[in-house]
């Protein structure tokens, strides 16, 4: 079942963290519920806790597209890196990929 969700990117003002007024924002489709998948990698360690909304979003837009243009250039050529990459962090254990 596909999920649709809105992704906005807003840039923010480096000294102040105010908002510049630059906002991009796009809607997608995933066939993973990113929220579940944001939960997962901070639950497994995977990269540092400050650091997994952005590798899961991240990850999981780039493997969608990947997805759809699997078979087309360049896609075609990292699809089985992807892939293996995949399954390697799906199977690894908990505990082996912590961090702090």
């Amino acid at each position: 079942m596909p999920h649709a969700f809105r992704v906005t990117l807003e840039a923010l003002d480096e000294a102040s963290g105010a908002p510049t007024g630059r906002r991009v924002h796009t809607d997608i489709v995933n066939h993973d519920d990113l929220f579940d998948i944001i939960e997962k990698i901070s639950a497994r360690g995977v990269v540092p806790a400050k650091e997994a909304t952005e590798f899961a979003i991240g990850l999981k837009l780039f493997t969608e597209v990947l997805l759809r243009h699997r078979k087309d250039a360049p896609f075609a050529e990292l699809q089985p890196h992807i892939g293996a990459f995949m399954k390697r962090l799906k199977s690894a254990p908990a505990a082996a990929q912590s961090r702090a």
